[in-house]
């Protein structure tokens, strides 16, 4: 090693000092790396050639003197600016790497070495939440990617993510964990072998969840802990107190239980009302497969958003529309006792029928609670393909009439989770029910009898499946809540459809997913607002 080397890095030399004197900066490659080496008076500089945001070369930078007297240089590619002394990003996000860089009798020694890796995943993880305030999806994408060169476990991104945003939501679980079940889902089944498509199910997981909470400040949940009893918990959902219910929870977590020991006592607490228009059973049973994906690491995070949403969730089944699903659950033990197993349950026995018909229609078939879910669903699965798109359209309709597909669509997830969570706790069978019949009577005056459904009929659901999958891998929505609600449905559709293919109404779930995702999904509605608002105001004098 030349006379005042260290041993302290494997040190390569690169050049003599006078030609970069004489060029003022030099380019060098090492390996697959392109490092850019800068003279700024007697300081010698090295980084990385790419710009960290779109790879634009630096060597073609400008240098110049930041206000602290310290060498910056810019990108002229979108202005980004560096501290090259810092290594610090002034203008722009990612930070930039820099290189080590000696001068030993006139010639240029570099250390191209990359950090530890355990080094390099921390620093990722940092620069992943960095990039939320902004929302830099480029860069969530990139810090992921580097995680997994790190040798990181890619699902750590997931992790740390639900740790960083589960108390900025002010409302508990959102649709961005619970699609994150199914963005997993996907990517357990489609990306094996395939870098681009499971970053790209990693990002929208992440990206969702960084939207939700963007810029939101920290709700705490309450602190404490106490002896799990589940109907306490039950109690606390019900009577909206988040301290004993966040207490219960640790209290379960404490003596050992998991989530699915405890998942037949919140689909309790989630079933006792038709309450936030299915949101709340959906909830439920994804968070239940995000835990069991993730693993113990995030199910205390997981369990109290949940807990919190069930809290604030809203009850429609105390609005006059739905008043008689509270009468008919009363009536149902008796009906179930008087039931003649002789008819089974057709989809056609529930459509059309307004709210109240289709909840005492339910009391006929009481005793058959697997017939009755397949009939209900069949005619959920015939609405949603029958949607009248003329009614989201339409921008004179008072408040009430505010309907859409995702209406309709939840009527699909909700009886999805149904059928999970009422299959591993059957006395719930009743709740879920009423509440899937309180879905079809609600959207039944939103149809369109006479569409011609045959240009969405799947005559071969292998192939739907496949280029369904695909087209939702790069579904180019803005929103994330629209790339949600059609990832969830078409996910729900299909999991129901192979469930039993032949049973009558399932192959409209394949229809109607089909028929929703040729169509976008009015999101914005200026002249429905600006009407109803005048409209508002003018009733208040």
């Amino acid at each position: 090693m030349p006379k005042g080397m260290s041993d302290e890095g494997p040190f390569v030399p690169i050049a003599d000092l006078e030609t970069l004197r004489t060029h003022g900066r030099l380019v060098v490659k090492h390996g697959r790396k392109q490092i850019v080496i800068f003279l700024r008076g007697e300081t010698v500089h090295a980084c990385n050639n790419r710009c960290p945001h779109e790879g634009f070369p630096l060597s073609e930078g400008v240098l110049s003197e930041s206000d602290q007297g310290t060498c910056l240089l810019t990108c002229n590619w979108h202005n980004w600016k560096f501290d090259l002394e810092s290594g610090e990003t002034l203008v722009g996000g990612d930070r930039l790497r820099r290189y080590p860089v000696r001068v030993v009798d006139g010639k240029l020694w570099l250390d191209p070495s990359d950090p530890p890796a355990a080094e390099r995943a921390v620093a990722a993880l940092a620069a992943l939440a960095d990039s939320f305030p902004d929302h830099e999806v480029d860069r969530m994408a990139r810090e992921i990617a580097r995680l997994t060169r790190a040798g990181r476990d890619p699902l750590d991104a997931i992790r740390a993510t639900i740790g960083w945003t589960h108390d900025h939501l002010e409302f508990g679980t959102t649709h961005a964990y619970a699609t994150s079940a199914d963005w997993l889902a996907l990517r357990a089944e489609k990306a094996a072998g395939d870098p681009v498509l499971s970053l790209s199910t990693l990002v929208e997981a992440v990206g969702h969840m960084a939207w939700d909470s963007l810029r939101q400040p920290r709700f705490p949940y309450p602190q404490g802990q106490a002896d799990y009893d589940p109907d306490t918990l039950v109690s606390a959902i019900e009577a909206e107190d988040e301290a004993v219910a966040c207490a219960q929870v640790r209290g379960a977590l404490a003596t050992g239980l998991s989530y699915s020991d405890i998942e037949g006592v919140l689909a309790r607490a989630t079933l006792a009302h038709y309450a936030d228009f299915g949101h709340s059973a959906i909830y439920t049973l994804k968070t239940g497969q995000l835990i069991e994906c993730l693993g113990p690491e995030v199910t205390e995070h997981l369990l109290l958003a949940l807990v919190r949403s069930l809290i604030f969730a809203s009850r429609e089944d105390l609005i006059p529309e739905f008043k008689d699903y509270a009468r008919v659950l009363r009536a149902w033990p008796e009906a179930e006792r008087s039931h003649d197993r002789g008819q089974e349950p057709m989809p056609a026995d529930f459509i059309g029928l307004g709210v109240r018909k289709a909840l005492e229609r339910c009391l006929d078939f009481a005793g058959n609670p697997q017939g009755l879910y397949d009939a209900l669903l069949g005619a959920a699965a015939w609405n949603l393909l029958h949607f009248d798109r003329a009614v989201e359209a339409r921008n004179d309709g008072p408040v009430s009439e505010n309907v859409g597909w995702l209406d309709f669509t939840h009527a699909i997830t909700f009886a999805n989770a149904v059928r999970h969570l009422c299959g591993r706790t059957p006395a719930l069978w009743p709740h879920g029910l009423l509440q899937m019949a309180c879905f079809l009577g609600r959207n039944a005056a939103y149809v369109d009898k006479n569409l011609d459904t045959r240009p969405w009929q799947v005559e071969d659901p292998e192939a739907f499946f496949e280029a369904t999958t695909n087209r939702l891998l790069d579904h180019g929505q803005f929103e994330y809540i629209v790339a949600a609600h059609q990832l969830k449905t078409f996910m729900a559709a299909r999991e129901e459809f192979l469930v039993a293919p032949q049973i009558p109404g399932r192959s409209d779930l394949l229809a109607g997913a089909n028929r929703l995702l040729a169509f976008p999904i009015k999101r914005r509605f200026g002249l429905r607002t600006a009407r109803q608002s005048l409209d508002f105001v003018a009733r208040e004098d």
